[in-house]
């Protein structure tokens, strides 16, 4: 990635996720994650893949990159533990090098785009490395010496959008080299198919050697039945008269002295049958297969068009898309929509809390309140039964803090469980519940995220 670019999209990074907190993780190959800080369809990628490391905004739907995915590997896990939920607090590129540092508070995610020495860290405090991707480093990071860079294109000029323009150009790239290994594939898959035909006529016409010529396994069979009286042996030779020869010369014929001429002579009649049907089944495959060949080695030199055609197919955009279905309503019940996509709940009144909570909310949903303080029941929804993000967590902790009476407060402690840990004391008031088990966590009272209009 041009040093240039690549400062470009720093500077829109700077602007884009100062202030935005981690959220979920996506690993889209050993060496690429997309990161997800809220921003509604943008997420921050970054491959450090040797032969092309970049780093800039992508726009992406979240269902795309949960299908591209793989399971978070050790790194990825290390950041999703250690950044999920931090504020990026800053952005930098170095002034000599493609490394960008994002910090997150005390720990700093390193990108090092250097080529053969790409990677990934996580440093904490003075730079001590806690975490790498492709390499194993202990202590403080060193960047590597830095080397001559070798542009091949550049897409400096582009100023208005460095991302969108760096994500189309190497989109564009990342499909150039799909379709030619497609097609490498696909030619070096021909040529396999032509060279296996040809081998198979190659033993079809060993096969057909070995049966030997059938005319000729009749006419000895002949002779032997018509030199029953007159052959003479000597060992395993036989001398007959060639009857059917100019002259009638003798000729000798080689014969198991173990076996009659009679015998001899079925076999070789047997033998006359068999090499017969081979060579009409043998012709017939060898006409098939040259048929075959010749198609194949038509079709090499048009493996290009044909993949092309194929891509054309496959891009073209589908017409029909069916509505989504509306939402229903839920009486007493705030409706909202968390960054990473999960709905959430909030309660009005306290029989709207009870109701909230015994009877729409299920087991796995998640369940927040203000502690020691009265105030609206919070749910989020989990029908996945996935791990919710620390990120929707914190957004519906602060509609927790928001609708209860420390509204006022600067920070207030917020309980979550998931809702099958609540029961409801016997003869208790609406909206009072008691938890087998909690978690907590301190948040400021805050309606962050959008509301649902039905």
């Amino acid at each position: 990635m041009h040093p240039q670019l690549l400062q470009q999209v720093v500077e829109e990074l700077r602007t884009t996720l100062n202030g935005r907190y981690l959220g979920k993780i996506f690993q889209l190959s050993v060496v690429s994650f997309a990161f997800d800080f809220g921003l509604r369809g943008a997420f921050l990628f970054v491959s450090v893949e040797p032969a092309s490391p970049r780093m800039y905004l992508i726009r992406r739907r979240v269902k795309d990159l949960e299908r591209q995915s793989v399971a978070l590997g050790q790194f990825g896990q290390v950041l999703r533990d250690k950044l999920s939920g931090a504020p990026v607090t800053g952005i930098e590129k170095e002034p000599e090098d493609r490394i960008v540092r994002v910090a997150f508070g005390p720990q700093t995610l390193v990108g090092q785009l250097t080529g053969r020495t790409a990677d990934l860290f996580l440093l904490g405090e003075d730079d001590l490395v806690e975490a790498s991707l492709r390499t194993r480093i202990e202590g403080i990071y060193q960047r590597p010496p830095i080397r001559q860079i070798r542009v091949e294109n550049d897409l400096t000029e582009v100023i208005d959008s460095p991302s969108e323009a760096a994500d189309a150009y190497y989109t564009s790239l990342e499909k150039t080299k799909q379709r030619e290994a497609r097609i490498a594939a696909a030619r070096s898959q021909l040529v396999k198919s032509i060279r296996q035909k040809q081998k198979l006529k190659e033993h079809l016409q060993q096969d057909l050697a070995g049966h030997g010529d059938p005319v000729e396994h009749k006419r000895i069979g002949d002779l032997l039945l018509a030199n029953l009286s007159t052959a003479t042996r000597a060992g395993n030779k036989v001398t007959v008269t060639d009857y059917y020869a100019d002259g009638a010369p003798a000729i000798e014929v080689e014969i198991d002295e173990h076996v009659s001429l009679q015998d001899e002579a079925a076999r070789r009649f047997r033998q006359y049958g068999k090499a017969k049907r081979a060579r009409e089944e043998i012709a017939d495959r060898m006409v098939q297969l040259d048929r075959e060949i010749a198609q194949l080695e038509r079709e090499l030199p048009q493996i290009e068009e044909v993949i092309a055609e194929q891509d054309a197919t496959t891009s073209t955009p589908k017409t029909s898309k069916k509505p989504r279905p509306k939402q229903p309503t839920i009486p007493g019940v705030r409706r909202y929509r968390s960054s990473d996509g999960y709905e959430v709940l909030v309660g009005r009144a306290a029989r709207d809390n009870d109701n909230l909570t015994f009877k729409i909310a299920q087991p796995n949903d998640l369940w927040l309140h203000a502690g020691d303080y009265p105030g609206s029941h919070v749910v989020i929804r989990n029908s996945t039964r996935k791990e919710i993000p620390h990120r929707t967590i914190i957004e519906a902790a602060q509609l927790a803090a928001r609708f209860s009476h420390a509204s006022e407060d600067s920070k207030v402690v917020i309980h979550y469980t998931p809702r099958k840990f609540l029961s409801k004391p016997k003869g208790a008031a609406a909206g009072l519940v008691r938890l087998s088990r909690f978690r907590s966590i301190t948040v400021e009272p805050k309606e962050g995220i959008p509301r649902i209009t039905v």
